[in-house]
């Protein structure tokens, strides 16, 4: 259960106070209501998995820090080798994470820790975050074998000419600014369909919307 204090705190979704990926569970010592618990939980559930738990003190790191400098909305993946050997990890975060004092100090020493996270990269998600977004919009990915990538359908692994073209139909097809009016104008509608469908096409998705059909 999480913490209901953390909650009470504005940390209402559990991203902001944790990361996991695979065995590594790397979360704010505040995150959760009882840590040795669920800890205690997942070893039962799963006791052939080699947990490693991280866990951040809040002497380390304030949970303000931590909300602020999106310390946990981050992303923890595993890399074909590392340091380490096979099982190596890189934890992917914003440039917030090395801005904010804390966060940085922790960060220096994290990778040569006991557990598979040998690597911390920085990147800036400015833009994401302006627009509503954030490193944990960025989350959620789905690992193929190379038999399942072939087996994809569709143009929809991103490559430069795919991003080109993506540019090209929002310039093309995105309103600058939308009032309340609009929403009761047929016209929006029919933009906004004839944007899917081009978005379709780009994708090669063929008709998935029933006024495609």
């Amino acid at each position: 259960q999480q913490n209901p204090a953390v909650i009470d705190a504005g940390a209402f979704h559990n991203d902001v106070v944790a990361v996991a990926n695979r065995n590594v569970f790397f979360y704010h010592q505040a995150a959760y209501e009882d840590p040795a618990a669920l800890q205690a939980a997942l070893r039962a559930a799963a006791p052939e998995v080699d947990f490693h738990f991280i866990e951040v003190a809040a002497a380390d790191v304030p949970l303000g820090d931590a909300v602020t400098s999106y310390l946990f909305n981050s992303q923890l993946v595993s890399a074909p080798a590392g340091d380490k050997g096979n099982g190596g990890m890189t934890l992917v975060l914003p440039e917030e994470a090395r801005e904010t004092d804390s966060t940085r100090e922790y960060l220096e020493g994290l990778a040569g820790g006991n557990h598979p996270i040998d690597r911390v990269e920085f990147i800036d998600l400015r833009q994401s975050m302006r627009n509503g977004g954030g490193p944990a919009c960025l989350r959620l990915r789905v690992v193929l074998s190379a038999a399942e990538r072939a087996a994809l359908s569709g143009n929809i692994l991103l490559d430069e000419a795919l991003y080109e073209r993506l540019g090209a139909w929002i310039e093309a097809h995105y309103r600058d600014r939308l009032e309340p009016a609009d929403l009761a104008d047929p016209q929006l509608m029919l933009e906004s369909n004839t944007a899917l469908d081009a978005l379709t096409g780009i994708l090669g998705l063929g008709a998935i919307y029933d006024f495609q059909r």
